[in-house]
């Protein structure tokens, strides 16, 4: 999908002030940020929208405003995600990953022996907030890994991820299979009921993440699981 210049810059401005607000965006906000009259703002939004970058609902005004009529808000759908991730380019996304990538395993080291909750902890809150896509997907295999190694010695099948890579999977495939682990998890007797609630909740939207990944995502996904996979059981 090819944009504007123009499209391009409204986009990412609306990104980022939908992450900074938390919440579904009025245009008349939007106008605000980009410096533009409201009805140009509201142009822009459903241009986006008519290219499945943006959706839109109507909300009734909340009692604290006094009432009055339903107005429309806008936000961004995972396509819109995706698309700007492609359009920073490999470079952008590696100097990312590097960093998660980095942050992540000298977490992992050192905790060598503990349950590394903290580092989970850390990954919920991360993983709610839903950045790019591949970071995003990273964290999610991180976590469920962590919390199948924290239940190991309480459930059946405790070498559910060492069999999955001997099986010869592929890539999206095995990483589709820590969305059904995620699930399976939450059922677990000795389960973190707020873990598992907080991983469960993330399901649907992994899968999608997953599935919208380019092939070498996908492999560079999987070879880091396997990394996290070694530290934790090191």
């Amino acid at each position: 999908m090819k944009l504007t210049r123009r499209q391009h810059m409204v986009l990412s401005n609306f990104l980022d002030l939908y992450q900074e607000n938390g919440d579904a965006l009025h245009y008349t906000a939007v106008a605000e940020h980009l410096g533009v009259n409201p009805v140009t703002a509201y142009d822009m939004l459903r241009l986006l929208e008519d290219r499945d970058l943006l959706t839109s609902e109507y909300v009734l005004p909340s009692k604290r405003e006094g009432g009055g009529r339903a107005k429309v808000v806008f936000r961004p759908t995972a396509a819109a995600q995706v698309l700007l991730a492609q359009l920073a380019g490999d470079e952008w996304q590696q100097e990312e990953w590097e960093l998660v990538k980095t942050r992540i395993l000298l977490a992992l080291r050192a905790g060598k022996g503990s349950d590394h909750q903290d580092l989970l902890d850390d990954l919920l809150v991360r993983i709610a907030e839903q950045r790019s896509p591949f970071i995003y997907t990273a964290e999610m295999v991180t976590a469920v890994i962590l919390q199948a190694y924290q239940l190991k010695d309480n459930v059946a099948d405790s070498t559910f991820l060492d069999r999955m890579h001997s099986m010869g999977l592929s890539d999206e495939l095995s990483l589709s299979a820590f969305g059904g682990l995620a699930v399976g998890l939450s059922f677990a007797e000795r389960t973190n009921r707020r873990v598992a609630k907080a991983l469960l909740a993330q399901t649907e939207h992994y899968q999608k993440m997953i599935g919208q990944l380019n092939t070498k995502s996908r492999h560079h996904l999987t070879a880091f699981a396997d990394q996290v996979v070694e530290l934790v059981e090191a």
